[in-house]
């Protein structure tokens, strides 16, 4: 959940694979990202025997935390969509019921997929296309609860967002662009309201501190003490939820 990078390119040296981005500060970091690929944030221009030596020096570190991702990793739930499935909508729990085109009094469900009397409803003409109704849906909902946790963040954390996206991060929960936009994956409306609170303040933090300083932490700490725990939870739980 750091500073967003749009230029990246595949690298190897020896075994380790990595992603190697521009980073707007002077040092060189390695960070295993949400999809357990390896990234180096290194400054331009780019010194690969120095970034070879440092990936050398933490090849240890890169291969426990890698171990770490898979041990993690196999929680992935995979859902199928299917009456009594379960789904997750915001750290809750609930079922998967499929409705026929036309109920037998001839009422039909107008939208493909909606959460109602606390589950939700697929309709069955509707299911090829679940993953993609899903999507949308937890899009929708996740761009309003943003709305409204940034709103009540921002003036405590004493910064502004220029802009707050839903969207497909590839490889995590949210990132803050240098043009202070906050984006955020549509899977955030998968995770309990507090551990997605703390995803809010991380981003709006990322906006005073673009990397993971001892300033910004401190920054993340004075609004919210128990942040640990929700970081903790993420690291844990984040990699089974899909």
């Amino acid at each position: 959940m750091m500073h967003q990078h749009q230029h990246q390119h595949q690298h190897k040296y020896k075994d380790i694979a990595y992603r190697l981005k521009k980073s707007e500060r002077k040092t060189t970091s390695i960070y295993i990202e949400r999809d357990g690929s390896v990234s180096v944030l290194a400054p331009a221009p780019f010194e690969h025997d120095k970034i070879e030596q440092i990936i050398e020096k933490k090849r240890r570190w890169i291969y426990r935390n890698l171990a770490e991702w898979e041990d993690l990793n196999r929680t992935r739930v995979h859902r199928e969509y299917v009456n009594g499935e379960s789904f997750l909508y915001f750290g809750r729990r609930y079922r998967l019921q499929l409705i026929d085109v036309k109920h037998e009094h001839g009422i039909r469900q107008s939208e493909p997929l909606k959460f109602s009397n606390g589950q939700f409803c697929l309709r069955k003409d509707a299911i090829q296309n679940a993953p993609e109704h899903f999507k949308q849906f937890y899009k929708v909902k996740l761009q309003k609860r943003l709305k409204e946790r940034v709103h009540l963040y921002q003036p405590k954390m004493g910064t502004e967002p220029a802009d707050v996206k839903v969207m497909e991060l590839q490889h995590r929960w949210g990132s803050c662009t240098a043009k202070k936009t906050l984006n955020f994956h549509w899977k955030c409306a998968m995770l309990p309201l507090s551990v997605l609170d703390y995803v809010v303040v991380h981003e709006l933090a990322h906006i005073k501190e673009l990397s993971h300083s001892p300033a910004f932490w401190r920054h993340v700490e004075k609004v919210m003490p128990d942040y640990e725990i929700h970081k903790s939870w993420l690291k844990f739980n984040g990699a089974g939820i899909g």
